[in-house]
């Protein structure tokens, strides 16, 4: 089979945005996928403010939104059964208008997106499991793997991308994982169907062992994420522990008392986790093959986006140069760190808050008294705004003071 100029592994967000971004460049691409589509997945099914204008751009947003999306305003949060805060997202200053994030089912979302890369001419591999890459001296040149009638298959291209999730082939075969430190957090989920009003907002409730992030995704149905300590999860069967710890706070089951589950509960372990840099050229890693956070902050598909976009701008400069050396791609990873960093640091910064009910209920203070600093923390975390501004605009220093005060009363 003649080569591709790309190879693309992985056919979720991250994947399908860089075929698309690669595929409007003029570039010759391919794009593997081990499942056969629609496929479902543990996932929050929630992209923040922030990734709309990718959307456009790669020419999918106008699609989404006939899927009938919920649009979601802003989050509800409560800390540990206290009242719930309904936190807006702030006035664009583009448009002077509030933005809104999406809610889409991902079996829909990941549906849509690859059908919108099929039009677009790349050619889809669907049931190709990718199990080896292939060499030429220190570069990788292409793939080999298998497909649904076990056949072995190879595919050659100047350069591939991985864009295979937190199980990514690159990451087992270059031993590029590097577990987070501190606590290891599982994530649970399902489909709900009768549960209360949950007016256009993701309920987030914090709680011991973990939070829950509930949101609508279409009519009279929510999405209904766990995400626990390891340690808390022991002797049970998955249901029931869901149910009991969903059940155990007063607010979540107020919203889901009458409800009734849809599916079999799914998980996902291990939630956060570092990756090393590439040890060889021809390869580039994107979205959650370059590492997860615990996912509070709801930002993972924006990531995954924003990270394809960034990649595939270093890649396109690549060709120009004809150099796809394991330095010069090294670029697309100091662009990311630079872009991320601080969200980074923020993200990781109230996760730790969270798992502290008196710090926590500190944080839900400040934000209540101060509404500007809760719009700009949702606007950072809706990627709408940068992180400099929580920063620059000293909001931090209300939040530790808050949580500092409230620990000394202790």
């Amino acid at each position: 089979m003649n080569g591709f100029d790309v190879i693309i592994i992985g056919g979720g967000p991250a994947g399908c945005a860089m075929a698309l971004d690669l595929n409007l460049r003029g570039y010759e691409v391919a794009l593997c996928d081990q499942a056969k589509f629609p496929r479902d997945k543990v996932c929050g099914e929630f992209i923040s403010p922030g990734a709309d204008p990718i959307l456009e751009q790669l020419g999918v947003l106008d699609a989404i939104e006939a899927l009938s999306p919920q649009r979601l305003k802003g989050v509800a949060i409560s800390s540990y059964e206290s009242q719930e805060l309904e936190i807006d997202y702030p006035v664009s200053r583009e448009t002077d208008l509030r933005p809104s994030s999406l809610s889409v089912p991902r079996c829909q979302l990941d549906a849509l997106f690859l059908e919108r890369v099929q039009n677009a001419g790349v050619k889809i591999f669907q049931q190709h499991k990718v199990t080896g890459f292939v060499f030429d001296q220190d570069c990788v040149v292409g793939v080999q793997g298998w497909d649904e009638n076990k056949t072995p298959f190879t595919l050659k291209a100047k350069l591939v991308v991985d864009a295979g999730g937190r199980n990514a082939l690159s990451l087992k075969k270059f031993s590029l994982k590097r577990q987070a430190q501190g606590r290891s957090r599982i994530a649970f989920a399902a489909h709900w169907q009768g549960v209360e009003e949950l007016n256009d907002y993701c309920h987030m409730h914090v709680s011991q062992p973990g939070y829950t992030g509930i949101s609508a995704v279409g009519k009279d149905r929510a999405n209904v994420v766990l995400v626990v300590d390891a340690s808390a999860f022991r002797d049970e069967t998955v249901e029931t522990f869901y149910h009991r710890v969903l059940m155990k706070n007063s607010r979540r089951r107020k919203i889901l008392l009458n409800g009734e589950r849809l599916e079999p509960v799914r998980s996902v372990e291990s939630l956060g986790f570092g990756v090393k840099p590439v040890s060889c050229g021809g390869l580039v890693l994107v979205g959650d093959a370059m590492g997860f956070i615990d996912p509070f902050t709801g930002e993972g598909i924006y990531l995954s986006l924003r990270s394809s976009q960034i990649a595939a701008e270093v890649i396109h400069a690549g060709f120009q140069k004809s150099d796809f050396s394991r330095e010069f791609l090294a670029g697309y990873n100091k662009k990311r760190h630079e872009e991320f960093s601080g969200k980074f640091m923020l993200s990781r910064a109230l996760q730790w808050l969270i798992y502290n009910k008196y710090f926590c209920d500190a944080v839900m203070k400040s934000l209540s008294v101060n509404q500007n600093l809760a719009e700009t923390l949702a606007g950072v975390i809706g990627d709408i705004r940068p992180v400099r501004e929580i920063v620059a605009g000293g909001f931090l220093a209300p939040l530790f003071v808050g949580c500092f005060s409230k620990n000394r009363r202790q």
